[in-house]
Protein backbone atom coordinates (compact mmCIF):
# COMPACT_ATOMS: atom_id res chain seq x y z
CA UNK A 1 0.00 0.00 0.00
CA UNK A 2 1.52 3.00 -0.92
CA UNK A 3 1.07 6.58 0.95
CA UNK A 4 -1.11 8.11 -2.15
CA UNK A 5 -3.51 5.32 -2.39
CA UNK A 6 -3.57 5.00 1.48
CA UNK A 7 -4.42 8.99 1.47
CA UNK A 8 -6.78 8.46 -1.00
CA UNK A 9 -8.81 6.06 0.48
CA UNK A 10 -9.10 8.00 3.95
CA UNK A 11 -9.98 11.12 1.53
CA UNK A 12 -12.93 9.08 0.07
CA UNK A 13 -13.70 7.54 3.47
CA UNK A 14 -14.15 11.32 4.43
CA UNK A 15 -16.22 12.75 1.78
CA UNK A 16 -19.69 12.83 3.52
CA UNK A 17 -18.52 14.68 6.06
CA UNK A 18 -16.61 17.35 4.47
CA UNK A 19 -17.91 20.58 2.62
CA UNK A 20 -17.08 19.74 -1.05
CA UNK A 21 -14.62 23.19 -0.83
CA UNK A 22 -13.11 22.11 1.90
CA UNK A 23 -12.56 18.56 0.76
CA UNK A 24 -11.01 19.66 -2.61
CA UNK A 25 -8.59 21.86 -1.13
CA UNK A 26 -7.02 19.24 1.18
CA UNK A 27 -6.89 16.65 -2.30
CA UNK A 28 -4.86 19.60 -3.87
CA UNK A 29 -2.74 20.35 -0.73
CA UNK A 30 -1.73 16.68 -1.41
CA UNK A 31 -1.41 16.11 -4.52
CA UNK A 32 0.84 19.41 -4.89
CA UNK A 33 2.86 19.16 -2.04
CA UNK A 34 2.59 15.68 -0.59
CA UNK A 35 2.42 13.12 -3.29
CA UNK A 36 5.58 14.32 -5.17
CA UNK A 37 7.35 13.81 -1.91
CA UNK A 38 6.29 10.84 -0.71
CA UNK A 39 3.08 9.41 -2.70
CA UNK A 40 4.82 6.54 -4.62
CA UNK A 41 6.29 5.10 -0.93
CA UNK A 42 5.30 2.07 0.44
CA UNK A 43 3.29 3.42 3.76
CA UNK A 44 5.73 1.47 5.89
CA UNK A 45 9.13 2.72 3.87
CA UNK A 46 8.48 6.40 5.24
CA UNK A 47 10.36 7.77 7.94
CA UNK A 48 9.65 10.92 9.98
CA UNK A 49 12.87 12.37 8.35
CA UNK A 50 10.92 11.96 5.02
CA UNK A 51 7.89 13.75 6.44
CA UNK A 52 10.11 16.66 7.64
CA UNK A 53 11.67 17.34 4.52
CA UNK A 54 8.49 17.11 2.90
CA UNK A 55 6.97 19.77 5.64
CA UNK A 56 10.14 21.81 5.34
CA UNK A 57 9.92 22.50 1.68
CA UNK A 58 6.67 24.09 2.18
CA UNK A 59 7.88 26.12 5.27
CA UNK A 60 10.58 27.05 2.99
CA UNK A 61 8.32 29.38 0.50
CA UNK A 62 6.32 30.74 3.36
CA UNK A 63 3.48 28.36 3.87
CA UNK A 64 3.45 28.17 7.29
CA UNK A 65 -0.09 27.17 7.40
CA UNK A 66 -0.44 24.50 5.10
CA UNK A 67 3.08 22.86 6.47
CA UNK A 68 1.51 22.38 9.43
CA UNK A 69 -1.91 21.43 8.00
CA UNK A 70 0.22 18.65 5.86
CA UNK A 71 1.73 17.32 8.97
CA UNK A 72 -1.65 16.85 10.30
CA UNK A 73 -2.91 15.16 7.57
CA UNK A 74 -0.10 12.54 6.82
CA UNK A 75 -0.63 11.62 10.80
CA UNK A 76 -4.38 11.42 10.10
CA UNK A 77 -3.13 9.37 6.93
CA UNK A 78 -1.26 6.69 9.31
CA UNK A 79 -4.37 6.77 12.26
CA UNK A 80 -6.45 5.25 9.54
CA UNK A 81 -4.27 3.55 7.97
CA UNK A 82 -2.74 1.22 11.12
CA UNK A 83 -6.04 -0.24 12.34
CA UNK A 84 -6.42 -1.96 8.85
CA UNK A 85 -2.72 -3.37 8.69
CA UNK A 86 -1.60 -1.25 6.01
CA UNK A 87 1.34 0.60 8.53
CA UNK A 88 2.59 -0.40 11.53
CA UNK A 89 3.58 3.26 13.13
CA UNK A 90 3.20 7.28 12.30
CA UNK A 91 6.40 8.92 11.22
CA UNK A 92 4.54 12.36 11.87
CA UNK A 93 3.80 11.45 15.59
CA UNK A 94 6.79 13.64 16.98
CA UNK A 95 7.20 16.30 14.26
CA UNK A 96 5.33 19.28 16.32
CA UNK A 97 7.71 20.66 18.40
CA UNK A 98 10.35 20.93 15.12
CA UNK A 99 7.78 23.12 12.73
CA UNK A 100 8.83 26.54 11.92
CA UNK A 101 6.56 28.58 14.93
CA UNK A 102 4.23 31.12 13.26
CA UNK A 103 5.09 35.05 13.39
CA UNK A 104 3.56 36.54 15.90
CA UNK A 105 -0.15 38.05 14.63
CA UNK A 106 0.67 41.86 13.83
CA UNK A 107 -2.95 43.91 15.08
CA UNK A 108 -3.51 46.62 12.33
CA UNK A 109 -3.61 50.23 14.09
CA UNK A 110 -7.25 51.47 15.50
CA UNK A 111 -7.76 53.94 17.52
CA UNK A 112 -9.87 53.11 20.89
CA UNK A 113 -13.68 53.14 21.00
CA UNK A 114 -13.88 56.50 22.94
CA UNK A 115 -12.51 57.94 19.17
CA UNK A 116 -14.69 56.02 16.94
CA UNK A 117 -17.24 58.64 16.55
CA UNK A 118 -14.97 61.32 15.39
CA UNK A 119 -13.49 58.56 12.78
CA UNK A 120 -17.08 57.97 11.40
CA UNK A 121 -17.73 61.56 11.28
CA UNK A 122 -14.72 62.60 9.82
CA UNK A 123 -15.41 59.33 7.32
CA UNK A 124 -18.96 60.85 6.52
CA UNK A 125 -17.68 64.17 5.88
CA UNK A 126 -14.53 63.04 3.65
CA UNK A 127 -13.37 65.75 1.20
CA UNK A 128 -10.25 64.23 0.10
CA UNK A 129 -8.17 66.23 -2.99
CA UNK A 130 -9.96 64.13 -5.54
CA UNK A 131 -12.43 64.44 -8.08
CA UNK A 132 -16.41 64.64 -6.83
CA UNK A 133 -16.91 61.30 -7.85
CA UNK A 134 -13.53 60.08 -6.59
CA UNK A 135 -14.48 61.31 -3.27
CA UNK A 136 -17.89 60.33 -3.29
CA UNK A 137 -16.55 56.49 -4.21
CA UNK A 138 -13.74 56.33 -1.76
CA UNK A 139 -16.26 57.46 1.06
CA UNK A 140 -18.92 55.15 0.03
CA UNK A 141 -16.08 52.34 0.63
CA UNK A 142 -14.91 53.24 3.28
CA UNK A 143 -18.45 53.84 5.14
CA UNK A 144 -19.50 49.95 3.38
CA UNK A 145 -16.60 48.11 5.09
CA UNK A 146 -16.97 50.24 8.45
CA UNK A 147 -20.77 48.52 8.56
CA UNK A 148 -19.92 44.99 6.66
CA UNK A 149 -17.13 43.98 8.54
CA UNK A 150 -15.12 43.11 5.18
CA UNK A 151 -11.67 43.11 4.57
CA UNK A 152 -10.32 45.86 1.69
CA UNK A 153 -10.31 43.56 -1.09
CA UNK A 154 -13.47 42.23 0.14
CA UNK A 155 -14.83 45.60 -0.80
CA UNK A 156 -12.85 46.81 -3.78
CA UNK A 157 -13.57 43.63 -5.37
CA UNK A 158 -17.43 43.42 -4.86
CA UNK A 159 -19.48 43.11 -7.55
CA UNK A 160 -23.07 44.00 -7.93
CA UNK A 161 -24.18 40.28 -9.01
CA UNK A 162 -23.09 39.14 -5.32
CA UNK A 163 -25.77 41.29 -3.88
CA UNK A 164 -28.92 39.73 -3.67
CA UNK A 165 -32.54 41.08 -1.88
CA UNK A 166 -32.00 44.71 -2.37
CA UNK A 167 -35.89 45.18 -2.02
CA UNK A 168 -36.87 42.40 -0.19
CA UNK A 169 -37.04 42.04 3.75
CA UNK A 170 -33.30 40.50 4.15
CA UNK A 171 -31.05 41.44 1.84
CA UNK A 172 -27.63 39.74 1.49
CA UNK A 173 -23.98 39.91 -0.14
CA UNK A 174 -22.68 36.66 -1.15
CA UNK A 175 -19.10 36.80 -1.60
CA UNK A 176 -17.35 34.00 -3.59
CA UNK A 177 -15.08 31.58 -2.34
CA UNK A 178 -12.45 32.64 -3.93
CA UNK A 179 -12.12 36.05 -2.70
CA UNK A 180 -12.32 34.98 1.00
CA UNK A 181 -9.12 34.60 2.85
CA UNK A 182 -10.27 31.18 4.45
CA UNK A 183 -11.35 29.95 0.96
CA UNK A 184 -15.16 29.42 1.21
CA UNK A 185 -18.29 31.73 0.36
CA UNK A 186 -19.08 33.81 2.85
CA UNK A 187 -22.62 35.26 3.66
CA UNK A 188 -23.18 38.99 4.95
CA UNK A 189 -26.58 40.22 6.36
CA UNK A 190 -26.89 43.81 4.96
CA UNK A 191 -28.48 46.50 6.94
CA UNK A 192 -31.33 49.04 5.98
CA UNK A 193 -28.18 51.48 6.56
CA UNK A 194 -25.95 49.72 3.62
CA UNK A 195 -28.94 49.02 1.27
CA UNK A 196 -29.20 53.24 1.12
CA UNK A 197 -26.00 53.44 0.66
CA UNK A 198 -25.46 50.66 -1.91
CA UNK A 199 -28.59 52.60 -3.72
CA UNK A 200 -26.62 56.36 -3.76
CA UNK A 201 -23.66 54.52 -4.91
CA UNK A 202 -25.71 53.09 -8.10
CA UNK A 203 -26.22 56.54 -9.17
CA UNK A 204 -22.66 57.11 -10.04
CA UNK A 205 -21.10 53.69 -10.37
CA UNK A 206 -20.74 51.94 -13.72
CA UNK A 207 -19.19 47.86 -14.50
CA UNK A 208 -20.06 45.56 -13.10
CA UNK A 209 -17.28 46.55 -10.25
CA UNK A 210 -19.71 48.30 -7.08
CA UNK A 211 -16.66 50.62 -6.19
CA UNK A 212 -15.18 51.65 -9.58
CA UNK A 213 -11.75 52.87 -9.85
CA UNK A 214 -10.61 55.70 -12.71
CA UNK A 215 -10.17 53.17 -15.22
CA UNK A 216 -12.89 51.75 -16.90
CA UNK A 217 -13.50 48.06 -15.72
CA UNK A 218 -11.23 48.36 -12.70
CA UNK A 219 -12.07 48.58 -9.38
CA UNK A 220 -10.77 51.46 -6.76
CA UNK A 221 -7.12 50.90 -5.86
CA UNK A 222 -5.44 48.64 -3.49
CA UNK A 223 -4.47 52.03 -1.61
CA UNK A 224 -7.66 54.14 -2.26
CA UNK A 225 -9.03 53.72 1.24
CA UNK A 226 -6.24 53.84 3.50
CA UNK A 227 -4.91 56.66 1.74
CA UNK A 228 -8.09 58.38 2.62
CA UNK A 229 -7.23 57.64 6.32
CA UNK A 230 -4.35 59.36 5.73
CA UNK A 231 -5.92 62.40 4.70
CA UNK A 232 -8.29 62.24 7.81
CA UNK A 233 -5.01 62.62 9.84
CA UNK A 234 -5.06 58.60 11.00
CA UNK A 235 -1.64 57.79 9.44
CA UNK A 236 -0.06 55.39 11.66
CA UNK A 237 -3.44 55.56 14.20
CA UNK A 238 -6.15 54.01 11.74
CA UNK A 239 -5.80 51.26 9.03
CA UNK A 240 -9.14 50.22 7.35
CA UNK A 241 -8.36 46.49 8.30
CA UNK A 242 -8.85 48.11 11.79
CA UNK A 243 -11.96 48.80 11.48
CA UNK A 244 -13.00 45.07 11.70
CA UNK A 245 -11.17 45.08 15.12
CA UNK A 246 -13.24 48.45 16.36
CA UNK A 247 -15.99 46.52 14.95
CA UNK A 248 -15.42 43.29 17.36
CA UNK A 249 -14.52 45.00 20.16
CA UNK A 250 -17.57 46.98 19.94
CA UNK A 251 -19.49 43.59 20.05
CA UNK A 252 -17.68 41.57 22.71
CA UNK A 253 -17.83 44.67 24.91
CA UNK A 254 -21.75 44.67 24.16
CA UNK A 255 -22.02 41.26 25.74
CA UNK A 256 -25.08 40.64 24.11
CA UNK A 257 -23.25 38.68 21.18
CA UNK A 258 -21.78 35.12 21.16
CA UNK A 259 -18.29 34.86 20.50
CA UNK A 260 -19.04 32.21 17.78
CA UNK A 261 -21.52 35.35 15.59
CA UNK A 262 -18.72 37.69 15.93
CA UNK A 263 -16.01 35.24 14.70
CA UNK A 264 -18.56 34.37 11.86
CA UNK A 265 -19.17 37.67 10.87
CA UNK A 266 -15.47 38.49 10.89
CA UNK A 267 -15.47 34.69 8.33
CA UNK A 268 -12.67 33.94 10.96
CA UNK A 269 -13.62 30.51 11.56
CA UNK A 270 -11.57 27.66 11.27
CA UNK A 271 -11.73 26.08 7.62
CA UNK A 272 -10.80 22.75 10.03
CA UNK A 273 -12.97 23.76 12.48
CA UNK A 274 -15.20 20.42 13.89
CA UNK A 275 -18.34 21.66 12.05
CA UNK A 276 -16.06 20.51 8.91
CA UNK A 277 -19.92 20.79 6.84
CA UNK A 278 -19.41 24.97 7.22
CA UNK A 279 -22.77 26.25 6.37
CA UNK A 280 -22.00 29.49 4.62
CA UNK A 281 -25.55 30.64 6.29
CA UNK A 282 -24.44 30.17 9.96
CA UNK A 283 -25.76 32.07 12.64
CA UNK A 284 -27.26 34.53 9.65
CA UNK A 285 -30.37 35.50 11.84
CA UNK A 286 -28.60 36.44 14.74
CA UNK A 287 -25.21 38.10 12.55
CA UNK A 288 -28.14 40.14 11.12
CA UNK A 289 -29.69 41.36 14.06
CA UNK A 290 -25.82 42.34 15.42
CA UNK A 291 -24.78 44.34 11.80
CA UNK A 292 -28.26 45.92 12.37
CA UNK A 293 -27.31 47.14 15.91
CA UNK A 294 -23.74 48.11 14.86
CA UNK A 295 -25.08 50.30 11.86
CA UNK A 296 -27.83 52.08 14.12
CA UNK A 297 -25.03 52.90 16.30
CA UNK A 298 -22.92 54.22 13.49
CA UNK A 299 -25.51 56.07 11.94
CA UNK A 300 -26.21 57.48 15.83
CA UNK A 301 -22.14 58.74 15.34
CA UNK A 302 -23.05 60.09 12.15
CA UNK A 303 -26.14 62.27 13.16
CA UNK A 304 -24.48 63.03 16.69
CA UNK A 305 -27.08 61.23 18.84
CA UNK A 306 -23.92 59.21 19.91
CA UNK A 307 -22.02 60.79 22.43
CA UNK A 308 -18.44 60.09 22.58
CA UNK A 309 -17.03 57.83 25.44
CA UNK A 310 -21.07 57.08 27.21
CA UNK A 311 -21.25 53.86 27.95
CA UNK A 312 -25.03 53.85 27.71
CA UNK A 313 -25.12 55.48 24.08
CA UNK A 314 -22.34 52.89 22.86
CA UNK A 315 -24.85 49.70 23.31
CA UNK A 316 -26.81 48.47 20.99
CA UNK A 317 -29.94 49.97 19.78
CA UNK A 318 -31.95 46.49 19.63
CA UNK A 319 -30.21 44.35 21.94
Amino acid sequence: MTFEEAARAWHKNRLEALDGGHASRLLTRLERDAFPALGARDLRSVTSGDVLAMVRSVEARGALDVSRRLKQHVSQIYRFAIPQGWADQDPAAYLSDLLKPKPRTRHMARVGLNELPALVRAIDRYDGEETPRRRAVTRAALLFTLLTWARTNETRLARWAEFEEFDGAEPLWREPAGRMKMEREHLVPLAPQVVALLAEVRAYSSGGYVFGGDKPGQPISQNTMIYACYRMGYRGRQTVHGFRGLASTWANEAECYRSDWIETALAHADRDDVRSTYNSALYLTPRRRMLEDWAEVVAGMIDGTMNIGSDVDMAPAMA
